[in-house]
């Protein structure tokens, strides 16, 4: 059977060794095994980089400033109440085109900005085709509608008969030559006057991996040609500036059906009325997109503002992006990624190689963590930028997290070493312990010891155990008074580490004065100290012989005069 306190000694034991051969180099190694870990990450797995998904998505539906829909985008909604209405007169889903038609022409003598059409034509209605006909003059007549294609995989590219020089809508890209004879696998419009008027542009959508929309895609360039998005093609034909980028999050406007909406019923009913209802100026001057929001013919996506999110509106939010220039900015690529994930390992590494109060560095720590994430809300409230700290925090916590750990463990092993330390087989372990005796008028304090152990501790050079006593603890431990007890344990064997620990406590003892001093205390504030050598025997409880130790120690301190060690 496993004997739990043997095997907890043997642990102790080793990480106290351990700790002796590494002493701080421990947090150097962590984080240059860390910077490997996230240059491979970088390179190759990309787990931190994407990181930013989820929290992007957090914050942007609990933003607070938020930029409101465009008041002059309408959506033309063929909902469910459309197509229980229309069924009557014109059927099941998909109608005759000349539904279309006639509300182009009509919607048309309001003179909108646009009509952009989210329903992709791709088919010949062979039971109306004077329907067809009529459709494909009154886009010919029309100088501002437009209409989707849907790019296909690439890997349907051999297979295709379309070459980019067949589509108006398609350019060459810059800095790159064409290739004339490139097919593209592509579905477009059935009408010849929607191909014709170049007023073309893909509708569609490239989830993220895990299925949610967060971006859109302004443009591709395949083969040498600039393949343009429906909200780049209805930008540039406004006069609008479209942004360079390929791609970019999306700024959303809120959550679905927060721009403005119509029913396509009703709006198709009044208009074919002798008595109107509606405004006759209702779409003037307005970029109307007729789309669906219907379940039943699905086009309902997962978004980072909801789980079903109309298409329709996807495409408003893209091309209310490109007309306000108000896309989402984010720092892309693994460079950014790489440097403040490194920075904030590296810092947080010399703070503990430094060996910064660690009370403090909790404290500072968690602020500095908890100030990245703050930044990051406050940039996505008020500006279009969206700063990922997300990967580069995740390293940071795990670096801290270890050297937390260890640094706990080890003062927790040293310890207990200390105490139950002494190998069976040991001839014995020699103990070097110097008390130091801050006298003064008024108590130093937790906040004033824990200065004195921390200059202590940069003060010196051979691995020590230093502890405090306060004059403020209730019994007899008050009347030890203000003091601080340094300790070093070694093998008889180690007789260098012997010559350096007794260095040391010399140096030590020299520099008590000044260090006093950099505390800020009164003038007459005195300082005793003492040196006391023991052993430790195998034979005897280790505990017991450490309390004789100090004991003896504290006696010889009190025959100590003030700055004169014995």
């Amino acid at each position: 059977m496993i004997d739990v306190t043997k095997l907890k000694f043997l642990i102790g034991q080793w990480l106290a060794n351990i700790t002796r051969r590494l002493q701080n180099n421990f947090y150097l190694y962590l984080a240059a095994l860390l910077t490997l870990f996230v240059l491979l990450d970088a390179s190759l797995l990309h787990v931190g980089e994407n990181m930013r998904q989820k929290a992007f998505d957090f914050m942007m539906r609990s933003r607070v400033v938020v930029q409101p829909p465009d008041k002059d985008i309408v959506i033309i909604d063929i909902n469910e109440a459309s197509l229980a209405a229309m069924a009557e007169e014109y059927g099941r889903w998909p109608w005759p085109r000349q539904v279309f038609g006639e509300f182009v022409q009509n919607i048309e003598a309001q003179n909108p900005q646009a009509v952009v059409f989210d329903i992709l034509f791709s088919d010949a209605d062979i039971y109306n085709p004077d329907s067809d006909a009529y459709f494909n003059e009154v886009i010919a007549e029309s100088r501002n509608t437009f209409f989707p294609f849907l790019r296909l995989p690439e890997e349907y590219d051999a297979l295709s008969e379309i070459t980019a020089a067949m589509v108006p809508a398609i350019k060459p890209a810059p800095y790159v030559e064409a290739s004339a004879d490139a097919t593209i696998a592509m579905v477009l419009p059935h009408f010849q006057a929607a191909i014709d008027s170049g007023r073309l542009g893909t509708h569609n959508i490239y989830p993220d991996p895990d299925g949610i929309v967060r971006e859109y895609r302004l443009y591709r360039d395949d083969y040498g040609w600039r393949i343009p998005s429906l909200p780049l093609t209805v930008a540039t034909n406004l006069d609008l500036a479209p942004p360079e980028d390929e791609r970019f999050l999306i700024n959303w406007r809120g959550k679905p059906f927060s721009y403005q909406y119509a029913s396509f019923s009703d709006v198709m009913h009044d208009m074919s009325s002798r008595k109107k209802t509606r405004p006759q100026d209702e779409f003037t001057g307005k970029i109307v997109i007729i789309g669906s929001t219907a379940p039943s013919l699905f086009d309902l996506k997962a978004t980072a503002m909801a789980k079903n999110h109309p298409g329709v509106e996807i495409l408003a939010t893209a091309i209310d992006n490109v007309k306000h220039g108000d896309t989402m900015k984010v720092w892309r690529g693994a460079a950014p990624y790489v440097l403040v994930s490194l920075m904030l390992i590296w810092l947080t590494a010399a703070a503990f190689y430094t060996r910064v109060d660690r009370d403090k560095l909790i404290k500072l720590f968690s602020f500095s963590q908890v100030g990245l994430l703050a930044i990051s809300y406050i940039a996505i409230n008020l500006t279009n930028a969206y700063f990922d700290f997300t990967g580069p925090i995740t390293w940071a916590v795990i670096y801290f997290s270890v050297a937390k750990i260890y640094a706990l463990a080890t003062d927790r092993a040293l310890q207990r070493w200390l105490a139950f330390g002494v190998k069976a087989d040991a001839a014995g372990t020699h103990v070097l312990i110097m008390p130091v005796l801050v006298e003064s008028k008024e108590p130093l304090g937790d906040a004033i010891l824990k200065k004195l152990k921390r200059r202590i501790e940069l003060a010196s050079r051979t691995p020590s155990n230093i502890d405090t006593l306060r004059s403020t603890q209730g019994g007899i431990w008050g009347l030890f008074g203000d003091m601080v007890v340094v300790s070093w344990t070694y093998s008889e064997t180690k007789e260098d580490y012997a010559e350096k620990a007794h260095a040391d406590a010399q140096q030590l003892g020299r520099q008590l004065p000044e260090i006093i001093s950099s505390l800020g205390l009164p003038t007459e504030t005195s300082v005793r100290y003492t040196m006391h050598d023991g052993v430790l025997q195998a034979a005897s409880p280790a505990a017991n012989q450490w309390r004789t130790l100090f004991a003896q120690s504290i006696i010889k301190l009190e025959h100590t005069e003030a700055g004169e060690p014995n």
